[in-house]
């Protein structure tokens, strides 16, 4: 896989959201990247739950990395990641947790997981 697509420049990257066709490429990157395992049911809901923000960065069509955010009300949060914010932040502001983020081993030190986040 790795041999055939290989982005040369930040400019070959392209970012979409991850879909429900996506699923069974994300179980496996998943299970090289994170020393979690994941249930099925968490799948489902990245690729298709508003509630989370799910970015794949690809070269070709092949997924080259992934973020997964939650994104939740600010009076929904964590009193102790709320006092992190600043004070001037209504409280109606939207807050992003990432999840995960992960980029396939050969194609790290390249800037996709910073231009995912």
């Amino acid at each position: 896989m790795t041999e055939e697509v290989t982005p040369t420049t930040l400019r070959e990257i392209k970012l979409r959201f991850l879909c429900q066709d996506d699923i069974d490429t994300v179980k496996r990157l998943c299970r090289e990247w994170f020393p979690i395992e994941y249930p099925d049911s968490w799948y489902r809901d990245i690729t298709s739950n508003k509630k989370f923000f799910s970015l794949a960065a690809t070269c070709k069509g092949i997924i080259m990395g992934m973020i997964v955010a939650e994104v939740k009300s600010r009076t929904k949060i964590h009193k102790e990641d709320g006092d992190i914010l600043a004070s001037g932040f209504p409280v109606d502001t939207q807050v992003a947790y990432i999840l995960s983020l992960g980029v396939v081993k050969d194609f790290r030190n390249r800037g996709i997981g910073l231009t995912l986040a």
